[in-house]
């Protein structure tokens, strides 16, 4: 039986400095992922994250995911995938979890 993680990105709806993240960008991204996994999922409702890092930060953010095969390949194409989304969407971070997924 084959083991599959759960790949989890939260992208930004806006820069850093406030300016809307073209839609082109997040379409980028989840072709990205389709072009290598063959599949991809997003939602389109809004996340609204909320931490203090220094002050109050607020952040408006959409979800896409990948099911894939867990193998040191996948964990290595989505450690540049970050890197790459940290640069386009001209962020300090990227959330992007991982975790196992039962398939049934």
């Amino acid at each position: 039986m084959k083991k599959w993680r759960r790949y989890e990105v939260l992208l930004p709806l806006r820069f850093n400095d406030g300016k809307p993240v073209p839609a082109a960008a997040i379409r980028k991204a989840i072709q990205q992922l389709k072009d290598r996994f063959g599949a991809v999922s997003s939602e389109t409702q809004i996340i609204h994250g909320r931490w203090r890092p220094k002050g109050d930060a607020r952040e408006d953010l959409i979800r896409i995911y990948v099911d894939a095969e867990q193998s040191p390949e996948v964990h290595a194409f989505f450690l540049k995938f970050k890197r790459e989304a940290k640069e386009q969407f001209r962020q300090t971070e990227i959330w992007l979890t991982s975790h196992p997924v039962d398939v049934l």
